[in-house]
């Protein structure tokens, strides 16, 4: 997934005097997604196309906010939590908000994941302790 972060960082180092347009499909083949997953997106307001006709015309903040929205999906975060945060940023919100919104949000993914690992450690014990019994039965011969 080193992938985004190369892309977030070319993301970063496009003059911003050269506008740059992108094709649904030039934006799909770049980050392996469907070009039906961005017009979801799309659809949801997470976003926001121009239209040339019919055509729609993505802009560096769409590449931007979709380097974004795959991270997020990465991490587990929801739509909704990822268009909460996305939504900071076009309220021209403080960096404190967005800073704040993201801690919290980070902290509960976290908890879920910590509380996850704990089920799972339970679980790989358990089933290590059913095929340890296992084996011994076969050993024996019951």
């Amino acid at each position: 997934m080193n992938v985004l972060k190369a892309k977030e960082r070319e993301v970063n180092k496009v003059e911003p005097e050269k506008p740059e347009l992108f094709a649904i499909a030039d934006l799909a083949k770049e980050f392996g997604i469907s070009t039906r997953a961005i017009r979801f997106y799309e659809a949801k307001g997470l976003l926001q196309p121009d239209r040339v006709g019919n055509t729609r015309v993505f802009r560096r903040r769409d590449r931007a906010r979709l380097i974004l929205i795959l991270r997020g999906k990465r991490l587990g975060f929801s739509l909704r939590d990822i268009q909460e945060y996305l939504s900071l940023y076009d309220a021209d919100n403080s960096q404190t908000a967005q800073h704040t919104l993201l801690i919290d949000k980070v902290d509960e993914r976290l908890d879920l994941l910590r509380a996850q690992l704990d089920d799972l450690k339970t679980t790989i014990s358990e089933l290590t302790e059913i095929r340890k019994l296992a084996h011994e039965g076969l050993k024996s011969g019951s």
